[in-house]
């Protein structure tokens, strides 16, 4: 069984093609051809560990992803094996796993819950998940700017992000930055929401994948009410895990305005309707995610080809 770095995952992986690979695994699952399990995490003493994966055989891939959590940092890996053996294809280290499929997941959702004329994005929170949906949403759509909010945040953070997203990038306050955007990432740890509601303008796509415990929260009440789609990355995990679900007041969540991802990649429930809607995508990453990114690592860095033995 061979192991997959990091710097593996980077070389043979661009966004592009793991978003194809995202693509056809929520496609399998969002037609009952493949199968995800629940986040489940453990702690004692400071340290937790998480686990989590999924079943994808129309990709020929089974996994799960296991990582601790120590003093709010991450260490991340995944295990591989083939859905036609049950053979151990590799270990990876899932950093670079994890930074790519979470911003493609949020471009995959925009895709169906943002307006085409997407030109200002507004990013609360300048670490590696900030970062990576910078240059992902860079790339898939043609930017004239990007608000970057992160008041621990070096002041040459706006001009290193313009240099690698080719976008003029600025600094702004909270209240600013979401004013006109036409798409706003939340990225952050905040126990308490980012900004006003209130202020999201009519047409907004809001992605928001920062809070992933039922203590944080980064988006209130009036923003949930507001908007007219609230789509989870998986309703049973997302639900149950998400403060900015777990905390929302009554008639935040009507079912009529929730629904799944993948049900919109099959096209089963709709997403933007009308171009003066409010949309939120919720996340906070599952494991059919980790496998199918995984997956198309082994592929690509071994040269298979079909699905693996």
């Amino acid at each position: 069984m061979m192991h997959i770095t990091d710097s593996m995952v980077d070389a043979a992986v661009d966004a592009g093609d793991a978003r194809q690979a995202l693509l056809a695994a929520l496609h399998s699952f969002g037609t009952g051809r493949g199968a995800m399990q629940e986040r489940v995490r453990t702690e004692a003493g400071g340290v937790k560990i998480s686990t989590m994966g999924a079943v994808l055989p129309d990709q020929g891939f089974a996994g799960a992803k296991v990582y601790t959590t120590i003093r709010g940092q991450f260490d991340f890996v995944i295990l591989l094996f083939s859905a036609q053996t049950g053979r151990p294809l590799a270990s990876l280290d899932a950093n670079a796993v994890t930074r790519l499929r979470t911003a493609a997941c949020s471009v995959i959702a925009a895709r169906h819950l943002a307006r085409p004329d997407v030109r200002r994005i507004a990013i609360f929170g300048a670490g590696v998940q900030g970062r990576a949906h910078a240059l992902q949403f860079a790339r898939a759509y043609p930017l004239q700017e990007i608000r970057l909010v992160d008041p621990f945040v070096s002041p040459t953070a706006a001009a290193q992000l313009e240099a690698e997203c080719g976008v003029p990038v600025r600094m702004p306050s909270a209240a600013a930055a979401v004013d006109g955007a036409d798409i706003v990432v939340t990225a952050s740890r905040s126990t308490t929401p980012l900004f006003d509601g209130a202020a999201i303008a009519p047409g907004t796509f809001v992605a928001a994948i920062g809070s992933s415990l039922p203590d944080t929260r980064e988006l209130d009440d009036t923003l949930l009410r507001r908007a007219s789609r609230i789509i989870l990355d998986w309703s049973p995990q997302t639900l149950r895990e998400a403060g900015d679900l777990r905390q929302a007041g009554p008639g935040c969540l009507r079912p009529e305005k929730t629904a799944d991802l993948a049900e919109l990649v099959c096209g089963s429930k709709p997403g933007r309707v009308s171009a003066d809607e409010i949309t939120i995508y919720k996340a906070v990453g599952v494991g059919l995610q980790d496998i199918a990114v995984a997956g198309l690592a082994w592929q690509r860095v071994t040269g298979a080809t079909g699905l693996p033995k």
